[in-house]
């Protein structure tokens, strides 16, 4: 009877065992999909949004067969700030994605203003939720940023500082957590090629760019994913890769409308922008795997 007992707990253990390895190869390998600027309206000026229904609708049909760890969409999910048609047509598609598949919103210009203000962001944050988060997926500890108030803070200045008082609080939690990766998620990019390229509407002004960038180094922060620009670019500062993508919904540039394939493979991240017509069959790690 001892002896039977003995088996029992050595068969339970070993079955533990496994299952924490087969956990753990997830947890160290898995893709996500970085998607921005879905932007409901800007195809035709705001009188109808047809074309961002089939392209962010693919997007995440594109998302069910190819079954990623998460989605996060970088901002400009409308173009009409507290436009309800076009929030409500956003929301009822993120609705159909699989539910064991985690969608992050991020808050950009067109969700908040160019300028927030309070009335903006708290629209923003009834109908898609706070504007800044942490999550954890896998390996990766997640930073999501408001970062109009970044970009222009003055008429909502209190949100601002609140927002880079929490923004330490969340590098000391990434950095504590265990996590192999701290990532930064947000709307505009910190700069398009160069850190030290001049202010223009597509980056954050350099003086806030280099205090974030020198707070990112400081706590081991080695990408930021963006979107606002429409089109995909992408520089270094220090161990910092600024990744910016192109557009769910309407191109300004070459590239097509698609999303970026993003893979986590240990202490090592990839990633592919790829158009919504020529997405892969299969990814490298999904999450069947």
């Amino acid at each position: 009877m001892i002896r039977t007992r003995y088996y029992l707990l050595l068969v339970v253990a070993a079955f533990s065992f496994l299952t924490g390895c087969a956990s753990l190869r997830y947890t160290e390998n898995f893709s996500f999909f970085q998607m921005a600027d879905t932007q409901f309206g800007f195809f035709n000026e705001n009188k109808e949004f047809s074309r961002e229904t089939v392209n962010f609708e693919k997007a995440v049909a594109e998302a069910n067969r190819l079954k990623p760890a998460f989605v996060i969409v970088c901002g400009d999910l409308v173009n009409k700030p507290g436009d309800m048609a076009q929030i409500n047509e956003y929301n009822r598609i993120a609705r159909t994605l699989d539910p064991a598949i985690k969608i992050y919103n991020v808050s950009g210009n067109h969700d908040v203003e160019n300028v927030p203000t309070l009335a903006a962001i708290k629209l923003y944050r009834e109908h898609f939720g706070p504007d800044r988060y942490t999550f954890r997926s896998g390996n990766v500890f997640g930073i999501v940023l408001n970062s109009s108030l970044i970009k222009d803070p003055s008429k909502a200045p209190d949100e601002a500082a609140a927002q880079e008082t929490w923004v330490k609080t969340a590098l000391e939690e990434g950095k504590s957590s265990g996590s192999r990766h701290i990532i930064i998620f947000m709307h505009h990019p910190f700069f398009l090629n160069s850190a030290d390229e001049p202010n223009e509407y597509f980056n954050i002004d350099i003086e806030r760019r280099k205090m974030y960038l020198a707070l990112f180094e400081k706590y081991g922060v080695t990408k930021i994913f963006a979107g606002h620009y429409h089109r995909n670019a992408g520089g270094r500062s220090g161990n910092i890769e600024m990744v910016t993508t192109g557009p769910v919904g309407r191109p300004l540039g070459s590239d097509s409308s698609g999303f970026r394939i993003v893979d986590v493979e240990g202490g090592s991240i990839s990633h592919k922008y790829f158009p919504l017509d020529s997405l892969p069959q299969k990814l490298s790690f999904g999450r069947q795997k």
